[in-house]
């Protein structure tokens, strides 16, 4: 009987704190001064306006924010049903740093939240920042593509990554308001807004309505440099250019799908250098690969926005020779192909988008051109294809994305050198579940390729060779390979050797709508079926919850330091530009 009331007890209890009144920014959310942000109140229940009191600090919230929020008397959900009442108020700033705490009550509820309102300092630290970010960088991708690209010789690595080269170095953790574990959306999204929010979220609250977009706002990076500054804004990534990552920089949605949306986002903000994939959302839906359903053709407002249009490698070279100042490059109708396959098997979608730049091309092309204004920018650059390599278990591909990652911050540090009043930010937004074991040697006798994997002393080392000097290896298929592995992903077949035919695809969708493995390679020589560990309706590996490592060099570096939030990151980048600070215009 006392297990039984102690289950009732918490049972109640877990209920009511599940539809409690909720504020937005949340408990612990630090703000910028100055910058805007929604304020909302969600009430469990419909409550009267005169019933409700909001005070911050003691005081009457209305002295404190200096306007009345709108008050919702019944916020409905899907099908109308009826969710409680709100208060919202649009668009709010806070002038003065400190501790705001916020107390709502109405009736029997109430809610007390603090947020950490901070300044920054009085004069910029930097002039440019560069934010390069890995998708789901993790330390054996870093590991492998050292050892893949420098070599090692008797336990020690024959050279440096650029990112090896870093001034200081923090850890980050990455979990999501709702979840332990986390996507590329709400990650980076805490980067680029100093605010933590819930998995698939971008630039906002994600609030009970089913409205992917009327959740409240907090300021983008990007927003807060328009608002601030005279710099110019670069957005660089071979993924479409309204997926999450690049789609952080600016975007407010709930909904990370929302793509047709977010290129009007893009176009409200107007990134002076806009680089990547995603052609087919900016297209009017009677356009070929059109994934619109409108007939908005937003290539035309770019280019009557002053934008030079560039669809291949060499027109992105003929547009940055124009001296526009504006730059949109679109390169594929989704995400551009692997670095493997566009710089040397000619896999994937090479065939049809035969002349895609890479990321060093992307990376130089917005230098030159964000370079040339006098107050300096802000250069996001991604690169994707690690994450969207390593999801599928396709280990070759992200590490040699990995490889091409490292040349574009080498771009990075060789800018810097030559204008060292630059930020270099070299992150992930979250890992993936993947370790480097040992070594796969085709040499060992037998055909089992299970025990042709070497542990501990029998792993040695492999044997890439760079003859030519372009940092990548000469062939992947080398035969002493790196043997990765993953800790988590689908039913899968582990073929112990790279995927030269394209990228791979471990599992397939069966009638009953769950995944199971890709029995294409079933009959690979010496491969063998390794059971999965999510849920059956997951294809993919997916990610993992482990800190991530940030590098950085450059004024404003020092403030990178121990463990952190990834919406502290945020800080010291607002830091390094003064955005706490009026600044003249």
């Amino acid at each position: 009987m006392r297990n039984l009331f102690a289950t009732l007890i918490a049972t109640t209890f877990l209920a009511g704190a599940a539809q409690a009144t909720t504020i937005y920014p949340l408990d612990r959310a630090t703000v910028l001064t100055g910058s805007p942000f929604d304020f909302k109140v969600e009430f469990k229940s419909v409550v009267k306006p005169e019933d409700v009191k909001v005070t911050v600090n003691g005081e009457d919230y209305k002295t404190v924010f200096g306007s009345e929020p709108e008050f919702v008397a019944e916020e409905k959900g899907k099908e109308d049903k009826v969710l409680g009442s709100a208060l919202v108020l649009r668009g709010l700033t806070i002038a003065n740093a400190g501790a705001y705490t916020v107390e709502v009550s109405a009736g029997s509820e109430t809610k007390s939240v603090t947020w950490d309102v901070y300044g920054t300092s009085e004069t910029p630290k930097a002039k440019n920042i560069i934010f390069l970010i890995g998708d789901g960088l993790s330390v054996a991708h870093r590991t492998a593509a050292r050892i893949m690209s420098k070599g090692m010789t008797e336990g020690k690595a024959n050279g440096r990554l650029n990112m090896d080269e870093m001034d200081r170095m923090a850890f980050v953790g990455t979990s999501a308001t709702d979840a332990v574990a986390t996507d590329s959306a709400n990650t980076m999204s805490a980067y680029m807004t100093g605010h933590k929010t819930a998995v698939n979220a971008l630039g906002v609250y994600a609030d009970r309505t089913p409205d992917s977009l009327d959740d409240p706002k907090v300021e983008t990076f990007a927003e807060a440099l328009r608002r601030q500054t005279k710099k110019s804004i670069g957005i660089v990534s071979p993924a479409e250019v309204e997926d999450a990552t690049p789609a952080a920089v600016v975007s407010h949605t709930r909904k990370r799908g929302d793509k047709a949306e977010i290129v009007g986002m893009l176009l409200g903000v107007k990134p002076d250098v806009l680089l990547g994939g995603g052609s087919a959302y900016f297209l009017g839906k009677d356009t070929p690969g059109s994934k619109r359903k409108d007939d908005k053709d937003y290539i035309k407002l770019f280019q009557d926005a002053g934008y030079t249009l560039a669809t291949d490698k060499a027109e992105l070279e003929t547009a940055a020779g124009t001296n526009t100042g504006k730059i949109l490059g679109l390169f594929h109708t989704g995400n551009m192909d692997s670095t493997l396959d566009r710089e040397f098997l000619k896999k994937g979608t090479v065939e049809k988008f035969p002349n895609q730049p890479g990321l060093v091309d992307m990376t130089k092309a917005a230098l030159g051109e964000l370079s040339k204004n006098p107050e300096g920018f802000f250069l996001m650059v991604e690169a994707a294809n690690i994450d969207k390599m390593s999801h599928p278990l396709d280990w070759d591909r992200a590490v040699v994305d990995t490889i091409e990652f490292d040349q574009a911050i080498g771009v990075a540090r060789e800018f810097a050198a030559k204008n060292p009043d630059t930020l270099i930010v070299v992150t992930g937004d979250h890992t993936h579940g993947v370790s480097i074991i040992g070594t796969v040697d085709d040499e060992k006798e037998g055909t089992e390729m299970r025990e042709k994997v070497g542990t501990y002393a029998s792993a040695g080392f492999p044997n890439y060779t760079d003859e030519n000097g372009d940092g990548f290896p000469d062939k992947i298929d080398v035969t002493r390979r790196l043997f990765l592995s993953a800790n988590n992903g689908p039913d899968h077949y582990e073929t112990f050797r790279p995927k030269l035919d394209g990228p791979f695809v471990p599992a397939v969708q069966n009638e009953k709508k769950e995944y199971v493995a890709n029995e294409a390679y079933k009959d690979v020589p010496g491969a063998v079926f390794v059971q999965g560990n999510i849920p059956k309706e997951g294809d993919t590996g997916v990610h993992a919850v482990d800190d991530i490592v940030l590098q950085s060099t450059g004024p404003g570096s020092e403030g990178f330091k121990g463990y952190m939030e990834q919406s502290d990151v945020y800080r010291v980048l607002a830091d390094t530009f003064a955005l706490g600070v009026k600044q003249t215009q």
